[in-house]
Protein backbone atom coordinates (compact mmCIF):
# COMPACT_ATOMS: atom_id res chain seq x y z
CA UNK A 1 0.00 0.00 0.00
CA UNK A 2 1.26 3.45 -0.92
CA UNK A 3 -0.01 6.64 0.64
CA UNK A 4 0.44 9.99 -1.09
CA UNK A 5 0.03 13.33 0.64
CA UNK A 6 0.09 16.56 -1.35
CA UNK A 7 0.81 20.02 -0.01
CA UNK A 8 1.68 23.47 -1.27
CA UNK A 9 -1.53 24.53 -2.95
CA UNK A 10 -3.15 27.89 -2.37
CA UNK A 11 -4.29 31.19 -3.86
CA UNK A 12 -1.88 33.09 -6.09
CA UNK A 13 -2.15 35.96 -8.54
CA UNK A 14 -1.66 35.43 -12.24
CA UNK A 15 2.03 35.40 -13.07
CA UNK A 16 2.96 34.03 -9.68
CA UNK A 17 4.50 30.73 -8.65
CA UNK A 18 3.73 27.79 -6.40
CA UNK A 19 5.57 24.58 -5.59
CA UNK A 20 3.52 21.49 -4.87
CA UNK A 21 4.96 18.60 -2.92
CA UNK A 22 3.82 15.00 -2.67
CA UNK A 23 5.21 12.82 0.07
CA UNK A 24 4.94 9.09 -0.51
CA UNK A 25 5.08 6.11 1.81
CA UNK A 26 6.65 2.85 0.70
CA UNK A 27 10.13 1.47 0.64
CA UNK A 28 10.52 1.41 -3.12
CA UNK A 29 9.59 4.97 -4.03
CA UNK A 30 12.62 5.13 -6.32
CA UNK A 31 10.96 2.47 -8.49
CA UNK A 32 7.65 4.33 -8.91
CA UNK A 33 6.70 6.42 -11.88
CA UNK A 34 5.24 9.60 -10.39
CA UNK A 35 2.85 12.06 -11.97
CA UNK A 36 0.72 15.11 -11.41
CA UNK A 37 -2.80 15.46 -12.75
CA UNK A 38 -5.29 18.27 -12.34
CA UNK A 39 -9.05 18.54 -12.39
CA UNK A 40 -10.99 21.77 -12.86
CA UNK A 41 -14.65 22.01 -11.78
CA UNK A 42 -16.91 20.15 -14.18
CA UNK A 43 -14.01 18.79 -16.20
CA UNK A 44 -12.20 15.47 -16.40
CA UNK A 45 -8.95 14.79 -14.65
CA UNK A 46 -6.06 15.64 -16.95
CA UNK A 47 -2.39 14.75 -17.11
CA UNK A 48 0.06 17.51 -16.21
CA UNK A 49 3.52 15.95 -15.85
CA UNK A 50 5.29 12.69 -15.06
CA UNK A 51 8.69 11.60 -13.87
CA UNK A 52 10.03 8.21 -14.84
CA UNK A 53 11.74 6.10 -12.18
CA UNK A 54 13.92 4.57 -14.83
CA UNK A 55 16.35 7.06 -16.27
CA UNK A 56 14.65 10.08 -14.75
CA UNK A 57 12.90 11.21 -17.93
CA UNK A 58 10.17 13.80 -17.59
CA UNK A 59 7.00 14.22 -19.60
CA UNK A 60 4.61 17.16 -19.84
CA UNK A 61 1.11 17.74 -21.10
CA UNK A 62 0.80 19.01 -24.64
CA UNK A 63 -2.80 20.20 -24.75
CA UNK A 64 -3.75 23.70 -25.84
CA UNK A 65 -3.01 25.55 -22.62
CA UNK A 66 0.19 23.58 -22.18
CA UNK A 67 2.18 23.65 -18.99
CA UNK A 68 5.41 22.80 -20.71
CA UNK A 69 7.94 25.55 -20.20
CA UNK A 70 6.11 26.83 -17.12
CA UNK A 71 5.90 23.73 -14.90
CA UNK A 72 8.75 21.47 -13.80
CA UNK A 73 8.41 18.06 -12.19
CA UNK A 74 11.22 16.72 -10.05
CA UNK A 75 11.75 14.14 -7.35
CA UNK A 76 13.94 13.49 -4.34
CA UNK A 77 14.16 9.75 -3.75
CA UNK A 78 15.93 10.26 -0.43
CA UNK A 79 12.85 12.12 0.80
CA UNK A 80 10.25 9.99 -1.01
CA UNK A 81 8.90 13.19 -2.48
CA UNK A 82 7.91 14.47 -5.90
CA UNK A 83 7.52 18.16 -6.65
CA UNK A 84 5.74 20.33 -9.19
CA UNK A 85 7.21 23.79 -9.58
CA UNK A 86 4.62 26.01 -11.26
CA UNK A 87 5.70 29.37 -12.67
CA UNK A 88 3.89 32.04 -14.70
CA UNK A 89 0.57 30.75 -13.43
CA UNK A 90 -2.59 31.58 -15.34
CA UNK A 91 -6.23 31.61 -14.21
CA UNK A 92 -6.83 28.54 -16.40
CA UNK A 93 -4.36 26.62 -14.21
CA UNK A 94 -6.95 26.76 -11.42
CA UNK A 95 -7.79 23.20 -10.42
CA UNK A 96 -7.35 20.52 -7.81
CA UNK A 97 -3.92 18.99 -8.36
CA UNK A 98 -3.43 15.29 -7.67
CA UNK A 99 -0.27 13.31 -7.18
CA UNK A 100 -0.27 9.77 -8.56
CA UNK A 101 2.01 6.75 -8.37
CA UNK A 102 2.43 3.94 -10.86
CA UNK A 103 4.16 1.03 -9.17
CA UNK A 104 3.89 -1.44 -12.04
CA UNK A 105 5.26 0.02 -15.27
CA UNK A 106 8.65 0.73 -16.75
CA UNK A 107 7.57 4.04 -18.26
CA UNK A 108 4.91 6.50 -17.13
CA UNK A 109 1.67 7.05 -18.98
CA UNK A 110 -0.51 10.10 -19.49
CA UNK A 111 -3.63 8.07 -18.72
CA UNK A 112 -5.47 8.20 -15.41
CA UNK A 113 -5.96 4.44 -15.44
CA UNK A 114 -2.23 3.89 -15.55
CA UNK A 115 -1.80 4.95 -11.92
CA UNK A 116 -2.68 2.75 -8.99
CA UNK A 117 -2.32 5.18 -6.10
CA UNK A 118 -3.61 8.74 -5.71
CA UNK A 119 -3.31 11.54 -3.22
CA UNK A 120 -6.28 13.47 -1.85
CA UNK A 121 -5.55 16.52 -3.98
CA UNK A 122 -4.56 20.11 -3.25
CA UNK A 123 -6.41 23.17 -4.51
CA UNK A 124 -4.60 25.70 -6.66
CA UNK A 125 -6.47 28.93 -7.40
CA UNK A 126 -5.01 31.57 -9.71
CA UNK A 127 -6.70 34.96 -9.65
CA UNK A 128 -6.63 37.34 -12.59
Amino acid sequence: QVQLVESGGGLVQAGGSLRLSCAASGRTFSRYNMAWFRQAPGKERMFVAAHSWRGGSTYYADYADSVKGRFTISRDNAKNTVYLQMNSLKPEDTAVYYCAADTRSLLPTRLVRGYDYWGQGTQVTVSS
